[in-house]
């Protein structure tokens, strides 16, 4: 097959390429940092003419196009996998709202379950000689959104890095009917974040305390789990591991500094394996062409049973608050999605299937309202409103400055007792109370 041929048959401007989305359609726009640009700003030009175009997305790192419109609400709706700030302002505008399901299943999902798709479209690297796009650091679900669209256009990045991997990091250019030349725009970049707080090192610490040698890391994104990274980092681990929902900055710090084998790994062993990237150029440029990193599909990623061949996998995630009874929200400010229910659940109960295995949910004990008031993370019962992201049966361990506690197994008494002991000290007395009222506090247990 002449690809180059085939290539330029296909080729086409970016407002031909628009010209396929109709009122009522369900449009893909990809991933993170694959969404698309170029393609974006042609079908903001014409989305004044359309209704009801409903877009599935997520991770979002810039506004898109579409966005900007007037009265978007009018026009479209937005379908997030897991949201972003730019995602979260589309709920408060009226044109937003949130997808809830285990991250793990979206390839399944599209595979079995998605009854209309009529568009795809994202950014790619260039076409290789063998005929392939490859999806950047965002193999995760998009070739299953491939195999469900009737139309599927690539818009290629000169920039895009190739995300090098074993299956569905790549698209072949005769699963493609529209090709459209970017504007070839640098990665979008995430930062890490600001200076680790002492609360994020304490957290860090008892932490990484726990990790042998020969561990597989998998973290999440946050203050939180960069410090573990940076503290590893000073540590005298080594031969440590990586399978992970989301690669970050802090992984490639980690590796640079000799701490990455992937040598005991039981699966995919010297391998770092990830379903999707983001972070600085510091990432883009080590995830390029490096075969030591493998980008894979979030069905294999996040598996509790892919995870759980991995011995000593250690699992480091963020919470937003816990209950006493040790139900965790990960991603809901009451009503108000912050968030994504992601691959938390599923590492928290694959590392807990891991011969060795730990999943650690960190948060700081208390937090300032914008009063300026001190609120506790630790509460009697979750707000009203917000939702249970890892239920009280699957926590494992659960970690503030003030100390670490398993959880797994307790009885409800025993529970609110482990809880309290790593509470904010200023509202231990009250939750004693608040347990003592819903009848999970014992007159024997320590105060």
């Amino acid at each position: 097959m002449d690809y180059a041929a085939l290539y330029q048959k296909k080729l086409v401007t970016a407002d031909q390429a628009v010209k396929t989305v109709k009122s009522g359609d369900w449009v893909d726009y990809g991933w993170c940092t694959n969404t698309p640009i170029t393609l974006d700003k042609a079908l903001a030009a014409r989305m004044g003419e359309l209704e009801n175009v409903h877009f599935r997305g997520g991770v979002l790192m810039w506004k898109p196009a579409i966005f900007e419109i007037e009265n978007p609400a009018a026009h479209l709706t937005w379908n997030s996998w897991h949201m972003s700030g730019i995602e979260r302002k589309t709920c408060a505008d009226g044109f937003g709202f949130y997808n809830a399901l285990r991250y793990s299943e979206l390839p399944r999902w599209y595979r079995e379950n998605i009854c209309h798709l009529n568009v795809a479209m994202f950014q790619v690297a260039p076409m290789d000689a063998h005929g392939y796009f490859n999806f950047g650091p965002n193999a995760s679900h998009m070739k299953a959104v491939c195999e469900c669209a009737d139309v599927v256009i690539v818009e290629i990045n000169n920039n895009m890095p190739i995300c090098l991997g074993g299956f569905e990091e790549s698209l072949h250019i005769s699963d493609v009917d529209m090709i459209v030349q970017g504007d070839n725009p640098p990665i979008a970049q995430m930062g890490a974040g600001g200076a680790p707080t002492d609360v994020d090192r304490a957290v860090a610490q008892l932490i990484v305390e726990e990790i042998p040698n020969g561990a597989c890391l998998q973290l999440g994104i946050g203050g939180m789990p960069n410090t573990v990274g940076s503290m590893i980092v000073e540590s005298d681990l080594k031969d440590l591991g990586v399978h992970t929902e989301m690669y970050v900055d802090a992984f490639v710090d980690i590796a640079k500094a000799g701490k990455i084998t992937g040598a005991q790994k039981s699966i995919d062993k010297g391998r770092q394996v990830y379903a999707f990237g983001a972070g600085t150029k510091k990432l883009y440029d080590y995830l390029d062409n490096n075969p030591q990193c493998m980008s894979a599909p979030v069905s294999y990623t996040n598996d509790a049973r892919t995870i759980a061949q991995i011995d000593n996998f250690i699992s480091i995630n963020n919470a937003v608050d816990i209950d006493l009874f040790g139900q965790v929200n990960a991603e809901t400010a009451g009503v108000k999605q912050i968030s994504g229910a992601g691959g938390q659940l599923d590492f928290v109960v694959g590392a807990y299937l891991s011969k060795g295995g730990k999943s650690f949910i960190c948060c700081s004990s208390a937090f300032k309202q914008k009063d300026g008031t001190l609120a506790s993370r630790i509460r009697p019962t979750l707000t009203e409103g917000s939702v249970v992201t890892d239920t009280r049966a699957n926590v494992h361990w659960f970690v503030t400055e003030y100390g670490k506690v398993c959880l797994k197994g307790l009885s409800s008494w025993q529970r609110a007792e482990a809880l309290i002991s790593v509470a904010h000290p200023d509202f231990r007395d009250q939750l004693i109370a608040d347990a003592e009222k819903m009848n999970i506090w014992k007159r024997s247990n320590k105060r």
